[in-house]
C-alpha cells in the first residue's frame, strides 16, 4: 500500500520519523510530506493557502500507480479531506490523527496569532491542558526547536469542497487522542459543528489512543501500530 503522511501545523516530513518503522517493515511504501512553505524557517510562505497544501497532496496521489491511504494529523485532517474530495476514487482510506474532515466553508483555525503572513508556534500557555498530555519538557523543547511557522492562509482559508459526494463513501479512521471516541460520538449525537462533516461519512471507525495532541512525539510506537492496523483493514 502507498501511504501518504500529512503533518499538522508547524511540522515537516521528519515529524513522522518515529512512526514509520512498523509501516515500512510491513512492506508499505510510506511518503511523509513537507508541505509548501514548511521547507525552512526562512521560506517565504506569505502567499501560500489551504488550496496549495491540498494540491500538493493531490499531486502525490496522482504520482502513485496504485490507490493510497491518506493520513492527516491535526490541521492535516482538513488537507487530506480536501484531497479525498478531489480524488475520491484513488483513496481507499482517510486516517485522521486527533483530527477530522473539515466541512465546506469552514477554516482550520483562523484565531491563531499571526504576523507577516505566518503563524509561529505559540507559547504553550495558548494550548489546552488536554493538548499537552505526555508532552514533557524535553519533548516540548524538541518540538519548539524543529517548529516552522505555518502559512497564515492555510489556517484561515475556507475549505472549498466540490459537489461530488463520493468523498463521503471513502472509509475513515479517527484516531482519538485528547478527545476519546466516546466523547466524539457524543458530540456527533449533539450535532456539534466540530464534527459536522464527520457525521456525513458513511464508514467511520474510531480507535482510542489516549495522549495529547501530538502522538507522533508522545506515543510514536503505539501510533505506528494503530496506523498499520488501519492500513491493513483498507
Amino acid at each position: 500500500m502507498n501511504i501518504i503522511l500529512v503533518p499538522g501545523f508547524w511540522l515537516d516530513a521528519s515529524s513522522w520519523s518515529a512512526v514509520t518503522p512498523p509501516l515500512e517493515a510491513a512492506g508499505h511504501r510510506v511518503r511523509p510530506l513537507t508541505l509548501p512553505g514548511l521547507e525552512s524557517v526562512d521560506t517565504d510562505r506569505s502567499a501560500i493557502g489551504l488550496r496549495d497544501h491540498i494540491d500538493a497532496v493531490v499531486a502525490e496521489i496522482d504520482a502513485s500507480e496504485e490507490p493510497v491511504v491518506l493520513v492527516g494529523h491535526s490541521g492535516g485532517g482538513a488537507i487530506i479531506y480536501g484531497a479525498i474530495d478531489a480524488r475520491p476514487d484513488r483513496v481507499v482510506r482517510g486516517v485522521y490523527v486527533d483530527s477530522g474532515p473539515l466541512a465546506d466553508g469552514a477554516s482550520i483555525n483562523d484565531e491563531l496569532p499571526a504576523s507577516n503572513g505566518e503563524v509561529p508556534l505559540p507559547d504553550w500557555s495558548v494550548f489546552e491542558e488536554a493538548d499537552l498530555i505526555d508532552l514533557d519538557d524535553e519533548l516540548r523543547e524538541q518540538f519548539r526547536a524543529r517548529a516552522i511557522p505555518q502559512p497564515q492562509g492555510v489556517a484561515a482559508d475556507k475549505q472549498q469542497l466540490s459537489h461530488d459526494d463520493r468523498r463521503l463513501s471513502v472509509p475513515a479512521t479517527v484516531i482519538a487522542c485528547e478527545f476519546s471516541s466516546e466523547m466524539l460520538r457524543g458530540l456527533m449525537e449533539q450535532g456539534h459543528p466540530y464534527v459536522a462533516e464527520l457525521t456525513r461519512l458513511s464508514d467511520v471507525e474510531f480507535v482510542d489512543l489516549p495522549t495529547g495532541h501530538w502522538p507522533q512525539f508522545t506515543k510514536p510506537a503505539e501510533l505506528g501500530a494503530v496506523l498499520l492496523a488501519a492500513v491493513d483493514r483498507s
